[in-house]
């Protein structure tokens, strides 16, 4: 018999590539087969393939994103102080509000952010209800702009206004600094677009009581509190440091209370800006998220470079930056829908789009990126433990390095993937995986769920073509 025919003879092992339509009919024919999901580099798109052509395995823009990555691993950042946005975040004036996400106008705003500018501006005293904000507003009074453009985060609506307290971040390696409101916790508040006489209440009490209380205990550090230990540590502990902070808070909070303990506070205020931050689980995601800001904006202007350095959402549009173009120049598309869990009640009609400068940690490789270190952030986003799993080891197919700094147990301590690199996300169709919360359409109500979202790819597709524009202009002069 030949060999043909043996081969033809024996059980057949079927691997079905593309279209699923062949594999199902293995199945109706009881025949075992595997499918495998195959799709053409760039999804076939013929510009997009020659635009890669020009930059793929180029040496030029290899070395750059190594440069990148080199930045990111070596940045260290540390919390040395809190003071008032105007006086600390450059650029800041009185009727500069900063959001989050790409450039926005008032008339395009989601309502989330809407309703958190009104609580500013009554914040601020510029106005004492919605009526007066909004015609204050609408007369061109007030300036925006991203947060990120200033060296800022934000959580979900991401509202800085000039009177807020915000954490004073220094990367002590390349010297930079990234700056963050205070977390204010859970129930109605400012960053879900509530601006009810308690929001505004708490943001005074942030301002007046825990602001100054903080900067005491902190002016007792030597250098600050070390953010980059804390996150480290809080990857082996079951955070993931975007949605899960439990053991970040817990570590910052044994950190800074001996510090309290020191200062000339009395002991009745002493205890109640401890149990502020005991009682807020999310305490360190304001600290986590300049962290991961001040490495990033070290790792920007990196020419030739196509790493991510930024993404971030303003509820309309989700935006990102690259590290080899200009600073300024946003790629955007519309925002995507979150898909999870919702709090009882709640459905995906009240949902707004994705929202916050929170994917600031995915962009570092930890949140979303982490999840396989955090089992139980499974609980409150949806899925499994080894979608998490697969969730963190997808993202090495689009990242250029791993960071050793913060390791995963659950992978057998692999660094988390590190550097996401335009060209691998336009060849392999998978995009950046986000952990995050649902915030409702309609202001002041608040979180209503958790769930999963990726980057609109139009963003990408959008960064590539103009980095490979500029590239090829360059290259030719």
């Amino acid at each position: 018999m030949s060999k043909e025919n043996k081969l033809f003879g024996q059980d057949l092992k079927v691997i079905n590539i593309g279209t699923a339509k062949f594999n199902e009919e293995m199945e109706i024919q009881h025949i075992e087969s595997v499918q495998v999901n195959w799709q053409p580099p760039a999804g076939g798109n013929i510009k997009l393939l020659n635009a890669l052509d020009l930059i793929v395995d180029n040496e030029k823009i290899n070395e750059a994103n190594q440069e990148v990555i080199k930045r990111m691993k070596e940045a260290h950042p540390y919390l040395i102080d809190i003071g008032l946005a105007l006086d600390v975040i450059p650029g800041m004036h009185s009727k500069l509000i900063l959001h989050s996400g790409p450039p926005i106008t008032w008339d395009r705003m989601a309502g989330p952010v809407k309703g958190a500018i009104i609580g500013a501006l009554i914040f601020e005293g510029l106005a004492s209800n919605e009526n007066e904000a909004v015609k204050l507003i609408e007369a061109g009074e007030i300036e925006f702009a991203p947060c990120n453009e200033h060296n800022t985060v934000g959580p979900m609506a991401g509202i800085v206004s000039s009177s807020m307290p915000v954490h004073v971040v220094e990367n002590v390696v390349h010297g930079n600094r990234a700056y963050c409101t205070v977390n204010e916790g859970l129930g109605k508040v400012l960053r879900f677009g509530a601006y009810s006489t308690e929001v505004i209440e708490r943001l005074k009490w942030l301002q007046e009581v825990y602001a100054p209380a903080l900067k005491k205990a902190l002016s007792l550090t030597e250098e600050g509190i070390d953010i980059k230990s804390i996150t480290a540590q809080a990857l082996h502990m079951g955070d993931e440091c975007h949605n899960r902070n439990k053991a970040s808070t817990s570590l910052f909070y044994r950190e800074i209370s001996g510090y309290f303990l020191q200062t000339d506070l009395a002991k009745d205020e002493i205890e109640e800006v401890l149990n502020f931050i005991k009682g807020n689980e999310h305490y360190f995601l304001n600290l986590s998220m300049p962290g991961c800001k001040a490495a990033l904006d070290a790792s920007h202007g990196v020419a030739d470079s196509t790493i991510v350095t930024t993404m971030a959402r303003n509820g309309v549009e989700f935006g990102i930056r690259i590290s080899g173009l200009d600073r300024n120049e946003w790629f955007t598309a519309p925002a995507n829908f979150v898909e999870g869990l919702f709090f009882p009640g709640f459905s995906a009609e009240d949902a707004a789009p994705d929202l916050g400068d929170s994917c600031i940690t995915e962009t570092m490789g930890i949140g979303g990126f982490a999840m396989g270190a955090s089992p139980a952030i499974v609980q409150f986003v949806g899925g499994d433990v080894d979608d998490a799993i697969h969730n963190s080891e997808q993202m090495y197919t689009i990242t250029v390095g791993e960071n050793s700094n913060y390791s995963l147990p659950p992978l057998n301590f692999r660094g988390s993937a590190l550097g996401i690199d335009l060209r691998k996300v336009i060849d392999t169709g998978v995009l950046p995986v986000i952990n995050t919360g649902m915030a409702h359409k309609v202001a002041g109500i608040g979180q209503i769920g958790a769930g999963i979202v990726h980057p609109p790819k139009e963003c990408f597709e959008k960064a590539l073509l103009a980095f490979t524009q500029k590239y090829e202009k360059e290259t030719i002069e």
